[in-house]
């Protein structure tokens, strides 16, 4: 699958999502109508490392990375215990290859906020992750409509 495949797929699966190309990644926030002014981040794919973000060796040709909130319940499920927030321009403290296609981990700046990715997801791990990606967008409606309340 390409990055233009998943983002196709993400927008198919989930309504009320909008695109913005921001930091070097397409990032979808849920934003049913506009109500707020970017919405809620749902889920980011980025193409290229930054400044601050280089684990992932994301400038290896044709290499993407995926990443979206989980809940905190479900990431100590999968990972154990959330990780302390790194320092700028560092990664989280997790005994991991952040480089490895197609597994899902935690995210290698943003996994203490129960955040995970996967690079180059194939076909049948993006379907696995179908679930998940269900959890992450309940989430984001809830944290909307909270939003909206304020």
């Amino acid at each position: 699958m390409t990055a233009k495949d998943i983002l196709q797929n993400l927008l198919s699966l989930f309504p009320g999502l909008i695109v913005i190309d921001a930091w070097g990644e397409k990032s979808l926030f849920y934003n049913p109508e506009g109500l707020l002014r970017r919405g809620v981040y749902f889920c980011t794919i980025k193409e290229k490392d930054g400044e601050n973000d280089a684990a992932s060796g994301l400038d290896r040709d044709n290499v993407f990375r995926m990443s979206f909130g989980i809940s905190k319940k479900t990431y100590t499920t999968l990972f154990g215990l959330l990780p302390v927030r790194p320092g700028k321009g560092r990664v989280i403290a997790f005994p991991t290859d952040f480089t490895q296609l197609n597994e899902l981990m935690p995210h290698p700046v943003y996994g203490w906020m129960s955040w995970v990715c996967i690079l180059n997801p194939s076909p049948n791990k993006f379907k696995e992750l179908e679930t998940l990606l269900s959890e992450s967008y309940a989430l984001v409606i809830n944290k909307h409509k909270a939003r909206q309340a304020v």
